[in-house]
């Protein structure tokens, strides 16, 4: 486990891929992440699945530290992807995995949730994937949204108008998650009229954006104030000499 996510990153948590080249009828995120897998496994790559706890880039070799075993090499590519932030939201921590979540693909099939009035919070592509995944289980689903329009693409706003399950809350904030057990519901407000009120759902999960891997690194590598890796302009080098960085871990705006 990497943060929490499977070998293969954030697409195995991931349905649908519609917009990868060469699978003109979609292809699902942890199919595609097990045949380049498998590519890669061809062409001689040999793979040992661990978890890193710390790299020592003070020297050449540079170190990478696991559990039980170090690995050395002359050249390093780290490529740890970023993770779905979680909010700090009151009664987040009591309903943890007990009615809240931050991946509805993982979660959402869950039997808790079959039927039930559900709650997503967030404005982008990825808020509305995970609205649109769960009204395949949910009697309805609430998208919440603190502005009066959504970030994410025309496409998946159109996708999102046009399901009948699906109400997009405007210019509302969390406020608080309520229950016993487990979730019962959501206090929101309004931005603009500060009028506050309880949904009534059994589910909460959170598309706000994500939170680089680069905590192992212990500050050896020039990252922004955020987090992610600095590389050279047009190039994966970053402030290391044979140290290299690709992927969602040095790109907060492509992805």
């Amino acid at each position: 486990m990497a943060a929490g996510v499977a070998a293969g990153g954030q697409l195995t948590t991931t349905t649908e891929i519609e917009n990868f080249p060469g699978f003109p009828d979609a292809i699902s995120g942890s199919e595609l992440m097990l045949r380049m897998r498998e590519q890669s496994l061809r062409y001689g790559t040999r793979i040992k699945t661990k978890t890193v706890n710390a790299v020592d880039l003070s020297k050449r070799p540079f170190k990478v530290l696991c559990a039980k075993e170090t690995y050395e090499c002359e050249s390093l590519i780290i490529a740890t992807g970023a993770t779905a932030k979680r909010l700090d939201l009151k009664g987040d921590k009591e309903f943890w995995q007990k009615g809240i979540s931050a991946c509805a693909v993982c979660d959402g099939a869950l039997p808790m949730f079959r039927n039930q009035a559900l709650a997503v919070i967030g404005g982008g592509d990825s808020a509305i994937e995970e609205a649109t995944f769960l009204t395949k289980f949910a009697s309805q689903v609430y998208l919440i949204h603190r502005r009066d329009q959504l970030r994410a693409s025309k496409a998946m706003q159109e996708r999102a108008f046009a399901n009948k399950k699906i109400e997009i809350l405007w210019d509302h904030i969390p406020l608080e998650a309520i229950g016993e057990k487990f979730l019962t519901g959501l206090k929101i407000q309004n931005v603009k009229t500060k009028i506050e009120r309880t949904l009534a759902v059994k589910g909460l999960f959170y598309a706000v954006g994500h939170v680089p891997n680069t905590a192992f690194l212990n500050g050896q590598l020039e990252c922004d104030e955020t987090g992610y890796i600095k590389t050279v302009a047009g190039t994966t080098r970053t402030s290391v000499k044979g140290v290299f960085a690709c992927g969602d871990v040095q790109d907060k705006i492509y992805r």
